[in-house]
């Protein structure tokens, strides 16, 4: 178990850690508001969007991991073309999935 990272893709990453998952391929972990707040466009006023400082926070908690899950034996690679993460290889996603 990973603990808390206040976001969905964290939890995704840690249930699969959980579920003996052993290769993660990270795909639209962006972390940054570069391309906009979300793919499909702003919340509406009844939910909350991403602040640059959560974004930057979220990504710093998911970096964080790194060595934990390199000591649990998960190899994590970030086939986001646009990704504020840096502890994680850069692939493309062709290449991750030919793996």
């Amino acid at each position: 178990m990973l603990g808390f990272g206040g976001n969905s893709g964290f939890h995704a990453v840690n249930l699969a850690v959980q579920l003996g998952v052993r290769r993660i391929v990270l795909v639209g972990f962006d972390m940054s508001l570069a391309d906009g707040v979300h793919w499909h466009g702003a919340h509406d006023a009844r939910l909350n969007n991403p602040t640059a400082q959560s974004l930057a926070r979220w990504a710093g908690v998911l970096d964080r991991q790194a060595l934990r899950l390199a000591q649990l034996g998960v190899e994590v690679l970030n086939a986001s073309p646009v990704s504020a993460l840096a502890a994680y290889p850069k692939v493309s996603l062709e290449d991750a999935l030919a793996c």
